[in-house]
């Protein structure tokens, strides 16, 4: 382990945590304090709390991840509130971007948008590596909420490489990202540089949150749904796989997940992961199932029924958690991000819940 002495979990103030235990393939303990599955949510440190919107009130979103004491208390407040089993960092997955000099601003409403596409070999010559100290904001913002969380760990994460560059060639959100699957065939050459370049700027993200002390690290490629296995395999993967090589030395449980990769849910463990996120559109058991029953799962709660009736929600979390005990392990999440408009108090609900089911 090549992690700094005091990191929570060289130093054991992790190690034994539920969402340690559970991402590293030990299901819940029989007796004592770790009962439960272990739940966290993806977005959890947003737009459903009013005290974030009160807080990032005049402050742009870009601004507000590279503050550190910002980005340290919007990570601590859904932690503060749910009482879940895990922080999230605040960030964006743009952030190292826009740390390397691309041009990027995120717009309410739409997402991501780039000034200048990078779509020709030219462009992603222009591309530059991130400078000495330029995730030093993040590695702060880490670091504080690190020492607040305590013995409760701290998830740091990043982009995938398709999906970063799916960004940058769209230059913005894409329902289908036909312009970046397009220069994946007209012009591999080209794409192969973008994506390794994606690969090392967002590797090197994840690295510096781990370093700080994130006791896991996520990989999300929220496009790849987007994709038929064979390119998957062959023209992403081998970058995801180079992304999550940054982390490969520090004995930290890697999760990667994916929306609309019922089908890639393999190749997306093989590329270097622990845990394997599962989205609503396939069950977990199924999901276990096509991953061999060897693979601590993270999911997968329908995103859409935290706005369903209490009953409606409740039987459907049940049934998540009864899904998600045939893996190895469980780690009870959504299948996609909180919305906006979720009711917080339907959130820390569907916690004490779990905690009290599992």
């Amino acid at each position: 382990m090549n992690l700094p002495g005091n990191h929570p979990l060289a130093a054991g103030l992790t190690s034994e945590s539920a969402l340690v235990r559970a991402f590293r393939g030990h299901p819940p303990r029989i007796s004592g304090d770790l009962r439960h599955t272990p739940v966290w949510f993806m977005r959890q440190a947003g737009r459903s709390l009013p005290e974030y919107r009160a807080l990032r009130e005049g402050v742009a979103m870009l601004d507000s991840c590279l503050d550190p004491a910002m980005a340290s208390e919007i990570t601590l407040q859904p932690v503060r509130r749910h009482g879940v089993d895990a922080g999230i960092f605040f960030s964006d997955i743009v952030v190292p971007l826009l740390l390397a000099g691309v041009e990027v601003d995120i717009v309410p409403g739409t997402g991501p948008v780039f000034a200048e596409p990078v779509r020709t070999a030219a462009d992603v010559a222009r591309l530059r590596p991130l400078e000495a100290g330029a995730l030093d904001p993040v590695a702060e913002g880490v670091a504080r909420t690190v020492e607040a969380l305590g013995s409760t760990p701290l998830i740091g994460f990043a982009g995938a490489p398709f999906t970063l560059a799916s960004y940058l060639v769209e230059g913005g959100p894409s329902k289908d990202q036909l312009r970046a699957r397009t220069l994946m065939h007209a012009d591999p050459s080209t794409w192969t540089a973008l994506m390794d370049w994606a690969a090392d700027v967002t590797g090197a993200f994840l690295r510096a949150q781990v370093l700080a002390g994130a006791s896991a690290a996520q990989l999300f490629d929220s496009w790849a749904g987007s994709l038929s296995l064979a390119d998957y395999e062959t023209h992403v993967a081998p970058a995801s796989r180079r992304a999550l090589s940054h982390v490969s030395d520090l004995d930290v449980p890697v999760v990667h997940f994916g929306t609309g990769t019922s089908e890639l849910l393999v190749a997306m463990r093989d590329v270097g992961a622990d845990v394997v996120g599962v989205d609503h559109r396939i069950g977990l058991a199924e999901a276990n199932r096509r991953l061999g029953g060897t693979t601590p799962v993270q999911g997968n709660i329908d995103p859409a029924l935290l706005g369903a009736p209490w009953p409606v929600l409740e039987a459907h979390v049940r049934d998540v958690l009864a899904q998600g005990a045939q893996a190895p392990a469980h780690v009870l999440n959504l299948g996609h991000g909180v919305p906006p408009g979720t009711d917080p108090d339907v959130l820390t609900r569907v916690v004490a819940l779990a905690h009290g089911e599992s």
